[in-house]
């Protein structure tokens, strides 16, 4: 009789921690989504008893949160670049490339720090928020003025990686834009703005719009702030 090969055991080897845990977890998001993560599915995934992984993490809200802080802790900001508006530029790139990797995590990304009292987050959740203010401060604006631009520029990107991220194309293999995006079905009385708009809304470039986006940020912030919040020299 011939023995059936058994499948493969899943599980990691070794010490299991709290960034073990978290990077298990994000495996699990990446691969199936948000809906997917519990604690039963990630202690089969580490190959643990689920009181294990309770030791480290305690519930699904600490996981929830765990997720967030090891994709937004990969930010970088260039604290001392003297160039605040192309650091953020830069910055601005960065977090839409963290979220086309892991674009599972784009709803904890926007949801989650919201979620949790400021003083309770852990503290890669935070470092963006904190690096952001100094660059900004360094850089002459006072520091209610940076947290205004902080939360101008990181509303801007959760709306614009929602934008890209989610919209979903009817046909995408039609060349014709107005049938790929299912614009046949509106009324051309209706909607003559939307459907002679097909070319540019088919040719959706996330990177260039991100940029124009920034470039109106940049030229109402300079314009608005900059002779008001720089500090006298």
């Amino acid at each position: 009789m011939v023995k059936q090969a058994t499948a493969p055991r899943r599980g990691v080897e070794g010490q299991i921690n709290r960034s073990v845990i978290l990077q298990s977890a994000l495996r699990l998001v990446d691969r199936d989504g948000v809906d997917g993560l519990s604690m039963r599915r990630l202690s089969e995934e580490v190959g643990r008893d689920p009181a294990v992984l309770y030791r480290h993490v305690p519930n699904k809200a600490a996981l929830l949160d765990g997720v967030t802080e090891i994709v937004i802790s990969q930010l970088r900001v260039d604290t001392a670049d003297p160039d605040w508006a192309g650091q953020l530029r830069a910055v601005a790139h960065e977090f839409r490339q963290l979220a086309l990797a892991h674009p599972n995590v784009v709803p904890l990304m926007v949801t989650r720090p919201l979620a949790t009292p400021l003083g309770q987050r852990p503290p890669g959740m935070l470092r963006p928020l904190e690096d952001v203010l100094a660059l900004l401060t360094a850089a002459g604006f006072s520091g209610t003025d940076a947290l205004h631009i902080y939360r101008m520029l990181f509303g801007y990107l959760y709306g614009h990686i929602l934008t890209e991220l989610q919209e979903v194309v009817e046909r995408p293999e039609e060349p014709d834009d107005v049938l790929r995006l299912g614009l046949h079905r509106l009324s051309i009385i209706e909607f003559p703005q939307v459907r002679a708009l097909a070319p540019a809304l088919g040719s959706y470039d996330g990177a260039a719009e991100l940029d124009r986006g920034l470039d109106v940020l940049f030229i109402g912030l300079e314009t608005t702030m900059g002779k008001s919040s720089r500090t006298s020299g």
